[in-house]
């Protein structure tokens, strides 16, 4: 029913509130967004914009019409996207370490689907580690996973500080073992509080072992210890408690993704700049 072209001219003319500067962003002459305007008006039946000598000014109806605009727009352009775009094929297995599964990567890969529907995502879903010797064992085509500070391989997605995490209640006494819960070994997280506690001469004992990120809050949750996580990741439910305990300070990790070089790259660098562009925090 709205052309495109036109809700381009309107989007523009509501962002800038001038028609002489809607006109140099689109890059068109200013009668020509004076008559889009006009022509959107004669299909919406509404008056949409009122000016003066000082201003331009959206009436009810035009604010109505810019959110419709929006929407409209993203769909016409991923529906190009979606028409237009590289029809890649095959196969392409992704693995992810668990706890990044709870930032947008989910959203992330939904989109990606929609987007490039002949190809079929494969998930798996484990600790970097065991899917670090995946990859290499040529069993998985990409991974997103966590490093140390300074990877030597793949491509870093962002940076974060891993930190002490435990409920608000959580008390522990100042001779007492630090109470971990911790991934089962090997685990990078595991073993890098093991390493800050014995290096600040803290004595410490595992009050559970978890197979994945689910178990390891819930047992946070229900007061068996405390856990190492990254900042970004923490839950709202939990708080961070380095300084509260006199923790050691666990350093910097970076989430970084690994390709297969023997897998097909379209596919694989599709994803990537598909995660690399977006903002990765967890929702909230």
């Amino acid at each position: 029913m709205f052309d495109p072209v036109l809700l381009r001219s309107f989007l523009a003319l509501a962002d800038t509130r001038s028609f002489t500067r809607a006109a140099a962003q689109l890059g068109i002459s200013q009668p020509t967004v004076s008559q889009h305007v006009r022509r959107l008006e004669d299909a919406a039946g509404r008056l949409l914009v009122t000016r003066d000598t000082r201003e331009v000014r959206l009436t009810d109806n035009g604010d109505a019409m810019a959110g419709f605009a929006r929407t409209i727009l993203a769909a016409h352009a991923e529906a190009e996207s979606y028409f237009s775009g590289s029809a890649m094929k095959g196969r392409l297995r992704f693995g992810t370490a668990d706890d990044l599964a709870i930032t947008q990567l989910p959203r992330i890969l939904r989109h990606f689907r929609q987007l490039h529907p002949q190809i079929n995502l494969e998930l798996t879903v484990g600790q970097s580690g065991p899917l670090q010797r995946r990859l290499k064992g040529g069993q998985l085509d990409l991974i997103f996973i966590k490093q140390g500070p300074s990877p030597t391989e793949g491509t870093v997605v962002s940076r974060d500080i891993l930190v002490w995490v435990g409920q608000e209640k959580t008390l522990i006494e100042d001779a007492a073992p630090v109470p971990l819960v911790a991934y089962q070994a090997p685990s990078m997280s595991r073993q890098t509080a093991i390493d800050a506690l014995e290096g600040a001469g803290r004595t410490w004992k595992i009050t559970c072992n978890t197979r994945d990120v689910n178990s390891t809050l819930a047992a946070v949750r229900a007061g068996l210890g405390i856990a190492v996580f990254p900042q970004t990741l923490i839950p709202d439910d939990l708080v961070k408690v380095t300084r509260r305990f006199g923790l050691p300070d666990l350093g910097e990790i970076t989430f970084s993704l690994l390709a297969n070089p023997s897998a097909p790259k379209e596919p694989i660098e599709a994803l990537t700049a598909a995660i690399i562009r977006r903002d990765l925090r967890r929702p909230g």
